[in-house]
């Protein structure tokens, strides 16, 4: 049997553990959680979790050197940056448009909005978060996991390996190697996926249950449909018009990591899966899928806009408090702003709402509202950012000259 069909079977597994357990055995439940669920998900998480910074940065050195040259360099570096911001936007505006059509906090949902346990934070100036990129002590930046700094360092050590040549090939060479150490890992740690995916979803819906789920039906619909019309129009048309490769191709070569994604709700976490399936089953050559992707798990929160943009109107409309044209573009620019550099952990997304809802004049204990469906939401949403980095990926490759070694339908 498959990797793919192991975790979905665990994935429906874990779905009906933690419901059963939610409706016929609540007692049950916190002995099984605490010493079963939640060391299953946890031992896969921190395997994954181990290997996401040595990983980072082997790759983006590795990925910088290959391009050979800085003009390359600088070519896909812009194209990347470019994608990612610019998807951010579509995504932003389509959950603003689903949100506004739907409604989903036209009843007054209000019930106690208090129990919020995230302080809203002023978003760093522009000027602030680009001089924080240059780590002023790249072995604290890895020590701690500041990506930003991380990926900054790794490409300068790159840039450096590409300009010095044969001076520097025995580096070159250890590098390589310590890639290939860590993509052997991963695989290690891949055998563990479904026990991993099956601990974390029954988990999450133990504690959750249905009733919490429908309470926040409409706001749920709202999030998921937007999701669904942008990995649909923005991801599909990416592959298709700038990979030129089949939608259908792309998301089932990519869907082994979606599930993981989903299982984790870690972008981070992912990442390693990720690039492994991008290069294996959508052809995507090393050097493209080493620098695109870890990038992407830093800056590129399709998902997550999505959910703040959703969650911003159905707070405002649960407080009655409306959202002027200049208010939607204020969200737009935070939103985008905000997510780049923000970890890609598990609840992440909270702590950028806040600073959405503060930018706006919005109550942030209106997070309460959205807080119990979060989890389910954070899962989705993290799949949805993870195929981004994919499609990005594909389209760079495609548009490097790497058809050849492309995998089309």
């Amino acid at each position: 049997m498959s990797l793919t069909k192991k975790i979905i079977i665990a994935l429906i597994l874990g779905v009906a553990v933690g419901l059963g357990f939610n409706l016929f055995a609540p007692t049950a439940f916190g002995p099984v959680d605490a010493y079963v669920l939640v060391p299953l998900g946890q031992i896969f998480l921190k395997l994954i979790t181990m290997l996401v910074v040595p990983l980072v940065f082997f790759s983006i050195v590795l990925g910088t050197a290959g391009m050979g040259d800085t003009k390359k360099l600088g070519r896909i570096g812009t194209k990347t940056v470019g994608f990612y911001l610019l998807s951010t936007v579509f995504a932003l505006c389509i959950a603003f448009a689903v949100a506004l059509v739907i409604q989903p906090g036209q009843e007054g949902l209000m019930g106690e909005a208090g129990g919020a346990d995230f302080e809203a934070q002023e978003p760093p100036p522009v000027i602030e978060t680009l001089l924080n990129i240059i780590p002023t002590n790249p072995i604290d930046a890895l020590a701690t996991g500041q990506m930003l700094q991380i990926i900054f360092f790794a490409i300068f050590i790159g840039f450096a390996l590409a300009h010095l040549g044969e001076k520097t090939s025995g580096i070159f060479r250890l590098v390589e190697q310590g890639n290939e150490i860590m993509m052997f890992l991963v695989t290690i740690a891949m055998k563990l996926a479904p026990y991993g995916a099956f601990g974390l979803i029954a988990s999450a819906l133990g504690k959750l249950g249905l009733d919490a789920l429908a309470s926040m039906g409409m706001y749920m619909i709202c999030v998921i449909l937007a999701l669904i019309i942008h990995v649909a129009l923005v991801y599909s048309g990416t592959a298709y018009f700038l990979g030129r490769m089949n939608p259908v191709q792309f998301f089932k070569g990519f869907f082994p990591a979606m599930t993981v994604a989903f299982s984790t709700s870690s972008s981070n976490a992912t990442l390693p899966i990720s690039m492994k399936t991008a290069q294996e089953k959508l052809g995507v050559s090393k050097p493209i899928s080493g620098f695109v992707q870890p990038l992407g798990a830093t800056i590129n929160m399709d998902g997550t806009a999505i959910m703040q943009a959703v969650a911003t109107v159905f707070i405002a409309q649960v407080f009655a408090e409306p959202l002027s044209v200049g208010a939607l573009v204020t969200v737009v620019l935070t939103a985008t702003l905000a997510s780049i550099g923000t970890a890609g952990v598990p609840g992440v997304g909270m702590i950028m709402l806040a600073m959405v809802l503060q930018s706006v004049g919005l109550p942030v204990e209106g997070i309460a509202l959205v807080l119990a469906v979060d989890r389910i939401l954070d899962m989705l949403r993290t799949a949805v950012n993870i195929t981004g980095d994919a499609a990005c990926a594909v389209f760079v490759e495609r548009s490097e000259g790497g058809k050849d070694k492309m995998k089309t339908a």
